[in-house]
């Protein structure tokens, strides 16, 4: 790999960390319409259970949202009817492992993989959440902007407590 080509993908690749930070602290702060603004028109927010084979609306998953349901399930937390958030969880999560797919292309997006550990504390319980999570992220206006979101919980296929903050 010439100079130019490592310089470029390393560009790539820190972009894209810098925006899988930056949606990470908007989701654990609870800034819902700031995280909600990184989604393109057209989203998907999909969490599987029972099966990292699942597809999209074959199976039944623990979230699967378009921009519609995405937007009520924000509002439903922003509000302060949202008992199963009431006091809302702290959190923290920790992105990393992030790799550009072969499709990625710096103007244009791409797959990305990564990890994901989020730390919840909530009326004196800690829970930790691992998985592993697939963006597909597109450039809209030399903005990124996020077309999917797939979180595969590492423990999908046990039974869960209340999944009720955005994971």
């Amino acid at each position: 790999m010439d100079k130019d080509t490592a310089l470029d993908s390393w560009m790539a690749l820190r972009e894209v960390e810098l925006f899988l930070f930056k949606e990470a602290e908007l989701a654990d702060t609870h800034q819902y319409q700031e995280w909600f603004k990184l989604f393109t028109q057209d989203l998907l927010y999909w969490v599987p259970c029972n099966s990292d084979d699942s597809e999209v609306g074959k199976q039944i998953a623990l979230i699967n949202d378009n921009r519609p349901e995405l937007d009520e399930r924000l509002y439903r937390l922003s509000t302060k009817h949202a008992h199963a958030q009431s006091p809302k969880s702290r959190l923290s999560r920790i992105v990393s492992n992030v790799v550009l797919g072969h499709d990625y292309q710096r103007e244009t997006g791409g797959t990305v993989t990564s990890r994901v550990l989020v730390t919840e504390v909530r009326n004196g319980r800690t829970q930790h959440w691992a998985g592993r999570v697939t963006h597909v992220l597109v450039r809209e206006d030399g903005v990124l902007r996020m077309k999917e979101k797939r979180v595969y919980l590492a423990a999908n296929d046990e039974v869960l407590p209340n999944l009720t903050f955005i994971i």
